[in-house]
């Protein structure tokens, strides 16, 4: 049996990363922190509460799947924080499968998790290990929520949304504006329907008395997890940042992508989003409060004459990402998972299970109602 640590954090210099690092510390797993910079690595590293009492170690690596297969080799598990997935993904979850790991990352564009269920699911599934990209905040804390609400009735139908309130690291920033140019689907009687683009939607989100504006946001992976599934047919799912001020720019950024960007070809309009990105958020944002970064996920759920609803309020995306990530990698070292190929973590680890986790640490409590 290889003596390797078990976990590899591809991206522990970011700000994600040394999160799931944090926690992985917690759960007494030993961790890899990989990533291009040795030194910026180090400097991260040093700077997670706790450290001097982690297993781990630090691995510079130049990111060529090559390279990247051979980092992972001996490992179990693979969580990747480098985004935009659509671009970082492919390379990382190949290298993953050629070493032998289970995969799971953060992203939660529907285009890479689209790719991922057609293109790696199967071959993933022949091996006996897990792909669960957006295994994070965004989007498994609703869609834990989702299955509690099917086991509440007859329920063919789940409207989803997701709001949190924040400072987006360059990270999240670069995807937000990456999926712009992808295309978004809901589900609508088991069959993919694009949403109309550069549109905004005006939501009601419980604990809050003014409306807030919410957009499809590259279609959320809802609709990726549940096509084929025996019991839902439909599932729309949209979000946003509860800053009505930052989503308004968002939308304005969308419309001018249209107008204006779409007609360029494909390279043009990553190197035109991603300054745009750039623009918006170029650094690490601090630590996040509790008093003041809050999430809340909805979930609606209705067949014929059944109705449902699960509210989940919480605190602290990015320490709820961090704690998924490091949950469900601490699983896969010590079972095996529920589903293997392409799943969410719901499906993975059980969607009561994730919340609990959650919920132990203070960092969000599920609510039903019917």
């Amino acid at each position: 049996m290889s003596d390797k640590r078990p976990v590899v954090i591809y991206g522990a210099n970011g700000f994600s990363g040394r999160l799931v690092a944090e926690f992985l510390r917690e759960f007494n797993i030993s961790f890899i922190a990989a990533g291009r910079s040795r030194a910026r690595l180090e400097e991260v590293m040093n700077h997670v509460p706790g450290i001097e009492t982690a297993d781990y170690e630090i691995v510079e690596t130049a990111g060529s799947e090559e390279e990247l297969a051979q980092l992972f080799s001996g490992a179990k598990v693979v969580c990747n924080t480098v985004g935009p997935f659509i671009y970082n993904g492919p390379r990382v979850i190949e290298a993953a499968l050629e070493a032998g790991c289970h995969y799971l990352d953060i992203g939660g564009e529907q285009a890479w998790l689209r790719q991922v269920s057609e293109k790696w699911g199967e071959r993933f599934a022949k091996r006996g290990l897990l792909a669960a990209p957006a295994t994070a905040f965004m989007s498994a804390v609703s869609d834990s929520a989702a299955r509690l609400c099917l086991e509440s009735g007859a329920i063919d139908t789940l409207e989803i949304l997701t709001m949190f309130k924040g400072n987006p690291t360059f990270g999240s920033t670069q995807t937000i504006f990456a999926v712009i140019q992808t295309e978004a689907y809901y589900l609508e009687q088991n069959q993919y329907k694009p949403w109309p683009r550069a549109t905004r939607y005006e939501v009601a989100v419980p604990g809050t008395i003014q409306m807030q504006l919410a957009l499809a946001w590259g279609g959320f992976p809802h609709p990726v997890w549940f096509k084929g599934h025996p019991q839902v047919a439909n599932v729309r799912s949209f979000g946003g940042l509860l800053d009505r001020q930052i989503m308004e720019g968002i939308a304005a950024t969308e419309k001018v992508f249209e107008e204006q960007i779409r007609p360029l070809p494909r390279p043009e309009q990553e190197k035109r989003l991603a300054e745009m990105a750039s623009a918006v958020q170029g650094g690490t944002p601090p630590r996040e409060n509790s008093r003041e970064h809050r999430t809340i996920d909805v979930v609606v759920g209705r067949g014929s004459t059944d109705h449902v609803q699960c509210t989940v309020f919480g605190t602290c995306c990015y320490r709820q990402t961090g704690l998924i990530q490091a949950f469900a990698a601490q699983q896969l070292v010590r079972a095996a998972p529920r589903k293997v190929g392409f799943a969410s973590a719901a499906e993975a680890f059980g969607a009561r299970e994730i919340l609990r986790v959650l919920e132990s640490r203070g960092l969000s409590k599920a609510r039903m109602s019917c």
